[in-house]
């Protein structure tokens, strides 16, 4: 008999084994499993920790200051250019103090060291921020002169140290500031072009030294650094002639509507930009709404014509004031006749000119001075764009018609109006202001299919400008080799809420040359004088025009217009339009 048990107990003894070692292998992958939950747990936990001390670090002050550092030193900033080249702003390098109260050894110490430098700091919230041990960052002076940040440097004291930053330079000085506007201490533009260049992205982020391959591209400008300067000058020279309060003005490519020059009086110095904040240095060409007064005849008379429903031989009876509801509607120099829609223009009648709009009517007129883009904002590359004023359409009467007629009843931007009157002048299209300079091929896609005038239109309009400057308000904006045509306004300025004859906002709104208008020139000046050579008289022919005349002097052979003599003084609508 074979005995067999044996061969049953070994093949037991096997398989227990391989039972023993297989739970073995599953509770040693069971336990491996648990020290790795373990440790994602623990680990998660860490990280958990590590990001709220992290975002209450980055929430303290002394890491919100050196994130501000750090932004600084971080941003470079495209140099504007003018559209010749020559640099408006840059950013130039420059040194900040700073102090890390937690290294200081001595307070006192410090504290004298800084202030022997700088005696314009308050002592005591300095020795508050220098005696703060949980602070580790503080500014002491920001964009600090070379002999300063030496002199720190000198005193050798543990904790005070300098970062290197971008500051921004104007070579220009006041020049051009209300386009180029500014930025604040951590090199971030807050108005003008400069804010423009942040909204738009172009300022770039580069620890690099200026000059690298990171640096961003100029930006260039449609403004001729040549043409700002004189039409700067030359405002400032009636400014202070006419002892007026302020002065603006505008030149204005009609074709393209690229802005050559654009200045706005009192002004600041961008570098030193420590009377920006006064109310007298508003940028009056695009943050101001002004009833522009006779100048905007010229909107009027283009409207009536433009209509149908008057033409150039046409005549109103101007022999009497216009009395509705309450108001009398009289002209300043009255004629006391009937007048040619010409002699309505160069007399400048406010009688003539409310009947030929009420010809038009409350509705068309409306809707011309929506068509010109006076009634909604005009956007430019610039931040400060003011909205014009006008009655809604619900208190828009006829007697409304008839003020805004003349310019009074609606408010709008002087640069908005010199837009819209481009656009009676070059042709009859509306073309959007721009401060970017523009290439040939966007100059050949400029949109002529957004019709304000006809060109027949456009042609009468420059006519009746060419007349007014012969024959009328703006003789003294002639100048000798220039077919100058342009259009006078003398508003009264509200005080009060009452019309003030004594204080007068003038204007001259001028094309050249004008049987074929490259330029829109448009001056203001505001609360003018008489003078003795002036016989007393404030008005804005003699004032206003003149300054038109003499920036046109100025800029004709800048912007390449040749004089040329012997020209016709008033030639025809057919001959020459």
């Amino acid at each position: 008999m074979v005995d067999t048990s044996g061969e049953f107990n070994i093949a037991s003894t096997i398989d227990h084994r391989f039972d023993f070692e297989g739970a073995n292998k599953e509770r040693s992958r069971a336990t491996r499993g648990r020290i790795l939950m373990a440790m994602g747990v623990f680990s998660l936990c860490f990280m958990a920790m590590f990001a709220r001390l992290v975002m209450l670090g980055l929430d303290s002050p002394a890491m919100a200051q050196m994130g501000s550092a750090q932004g600084a030193i971080a941003t470079f900033r495209p140099d504007l250019v003018d559209r010749n080249g020559e640099i408006l702003a840059t950013d130039i390098k420059t040194a900040s103090i700073y102090a890390e109260p937690n290294r200081i050894i001595d307070v006192e110490e410090a504290l004298d060291a800084i202030t022997g430098v700088f005696p314009d700091l308050d002592s005591q919230s300095l020795r508050r921020r220098l005696s703060n041990k949980k602070l580790g960052f503080t500014w002491i002076k920001r964009e600090v002169t070379p002999k300063q940040q030496q002199a720190i440097h000198e005193k050798g004291i543990p904790g005070l140290g300098y970062k290197s930053e971008n500051k921004r330079f104007y070579p220009a000085g006041p020049t051009a500031s209300h386009i180029l506007g500014i930025v604040n201490v951590d090199n971030v533009g807050i108005a003008g072009m400069e804010k423009y260049i942040d909204a738009a992205g172009l300022a770039k982020a580069d620890g690099g030294p200026t000059g690298s391959s990171m640096e961003p591209d100029p930006v260039k400008l449609s403004i001729d650094l040549r043409v700002q300067h004189a039409l700067r000058d030359e405002l400032y020279k009636s400014m202070t002639k006419f002892k007026s309060i302020a002065a603006a003005g505008i030149v204005l490519d009609v074709k393209d509507g690229e802005v050559l020059g654009m200045v706005s009086l009192p002004d600041f110095d961008p570098n030193n930009p420590v009377d920006v904040n006064k109310p007298d240095r508003l940028n009056r060409m695009t943050a101001g709404v002004y009833e522009m007064g006779s100048v905007f005849k010229t909107m009027t008379v283009a409207m009536a014509l433009d209509s149908g429903s008057v033409h150039l031989n046409d005549s109103f009876d101007a022999r009497q004031p216009i009395r509705v509801r309450g108001s009398t509607i009289s002209d300043f120099h009255a004629k006391k006749r009937i007048l040619s829609v010409p002699e309505i223009y160069i007399y400048s009648s406010n009688v003539g000119s409310a009947k030929m709009a009420l010809k038009v009517g409350k509705e068309g007129h409306r809707d011309f001075l929506r068509k010109a883009h006076l009634l909604d904002r005009v956007r430019t590359e610039l931040p400060e764009t003011a909205a014009p004023v006008y009655p809604s359409v619900k208190r828009w009467t006829d007697l409304s018609t008839m003020t805004i007629s003349f310019g009074h009843g609606l408010q709008v931007t002087p640069l908005q109006f010199a837009a819209s009157a481009a656009a009676l002048v070059n042709g009859g299209y509306y073309v959007k202001p721009t401060f970017l300079k523009m290439n040939d091929q966007e100059k050949a896609g400029v949109d002529h299919s957004d019709r304000v005038v006809s060109e027949q239109t456009s042609a009468e309009v420059r006519y009746l400008m060419r007349l007014n400057a012969v024959k009328g308000s703006g003789k003294r904006s002639r100048v000798d080799g220039y077919l100058v045509g342009g259009k006078t306004g003398t508003a009264e300025k509200v005080i009060d809420g009452k019309y003030d004859s004594h204080k007068l906002r003038n204007s001259f709104l001028a094309a050249f040359p004008i049987d074929n208008p490259r330029y829109i020139v448009l001056v203001m000046l505001d609360e003018p004088k008489g003078l003795k050579e002036t016989y007393g008289y404030a008005t804005a022919g003699v004032n206003a025009a003149p300054t038109a005349g003499a920036v046109i002097r100025r800029v004709g052979s800048i912007l390449g217009v040749k004089p040329r003599f012997g020209q016709k003084i008033v030639p025809t609508v057919e001959a020459s339009f």
